[in-house]
């Protein structure tokens, strides 16, 4: 089973291509059928496949089977638990304010 390290940082391995950014674009209008995608991004079929294993892994994106192609999304609840989670990672909390660690220097 992975740790939750592990799980976070697939989220973040989602977030830092640039081709996968661009899908994400591509997907924020809606699904779009890898083909669709192919044609947009000027990609090869294996390069898409492998961007899309991630995005899928980090569960930000879902992937829906019809005939020979697949059709992708952006998950609700995996684009809302990766906001969750980089929330959760940059707020600081009132217990590391009130600890009154010691400066170096």
């Amino acid at each position: 089973m992975e740790n939750r390290h592990a799980i976070n940082a697939k989220v973040f391995k989602a977030f830092c291509d640039e081709n996968r950014l661009q899908i994400l674009e591509l997907l924020q209008t809606g699904e779009k059928c890898a083909c669709v995608l192919l044609e947009d991004l000027k990609i090869s079929q294996p390069t898409l496949s492998h961007h899309m294993k991630i995005l899928c892994e980090s569960g930000v994106v879902v992937g829906r089977k019809e005939g020979k192609w697949t059709h992708y999304s952006i998950s609700a609840d995996g684009a809302e638990a990766a906001q969750t989670l980089l929330k959760k990672l940059t707020t600081v909390t009132a217990d590391y304010e009130s600890t009154g660690d010691v400066l170096c220097g």
